[in-house]
């Protein structure tokens, strides 16, 4: 069995207590940076709930009566003066959109109405002569005439027959017409088939004053 010599076992200590002094200084290093990072912050992160409750400040208690929350409904709502106001805002601000979409301003139009697309079939229903759009008064002038002399019911019943087939027909060419041109405009658009056939049917078929947006070219006009 083979001994360590004296001058070893000292070699060996030394070398420990210098492992020693090196990982006892690290760690204090380590140790002294944690501290110094919790003393910077000094406490953890706030939740974001906790945050914006803060920073709206103390909730008020619930109302015990009825005639308590409608006083606070009243004190919130302002004095009649102030309600007028706002009132008047709002109905400026919503006639002012209703104007802008009738105008045709793309932002503030219905989502079926919005694009170039939609712009160009407008115009190009807006600038034909549509015997559709003939159908609502002349039924209504139909239906009237049946309550007033009976006797003219089949009359009236047979002229609505033969209108909503002349209805139908144009509407299929009205529909053929804009595909085709639109497609030309557009080459690149998906908007095509039933759907725009549909969307200038209904369009053609509504009187031409109560169009929404409103027509940007008269009939007869090059589109």
């Amino acid at each position: 069995m083979k001994l360590f010599r004296r001058g070893e076992s000292s070699t060996t200590d030394e070398s420990a207590d210098q492992t020693a002094g090196s990982d006892g200084g690290s760690t204090a290093v380590s140790i002294s940076k944690a501290a110094t990072a919790t003393e910077g912050k000094g406490r953890p992160t706030p939740k974001r709930r906790d945050a914006q409750g803060k920073r709206r400040g103390p909730v008020a208690p619930a109302p015990l009566t009825a005639k308590e929350a409608r006083a606070r409904r009243k004190a919130t709502r302002g004095n009649r003066e102030e309600r007028k106001a706002a009132s008047a805002e709002r109905r400026l601000a919503a006639q002012d959109r209703r104007a802008r979409m009738l105008a045709g301003e793309d932002k503030y139009l219905l989502p079926r109405d919005q694009g170039p697309v939609r712009a160009y079939t407008r115009d190009i229903v807006d600038a034909r002569r549509n015997l559709v759009g003939l159908f609502m008064p002349m039924a209504l002038v139909l239906i009237l005439s049946m309550f007033v002399a009976p006797a003219l019911q089949t009359i009236v019943t047979l002229a609505m027959l033969v209108m909503m087939v002349f209805m139908i027909a144009e509407g299929f060419l009205l529909g053929r017409i804009v595909n085709g041109r639109v497609r030309e405009r557009f080459p690149d658009s998906t908007d095509t088939g039933y759907k725009l056939g549909w969307y200038s049917f209904v369009r053609a078929s509504q009187i031409r004053k109560m169009r929404a947006p409103k027509p940007r070219v008269g009939p007869g006009d090059a589109v």
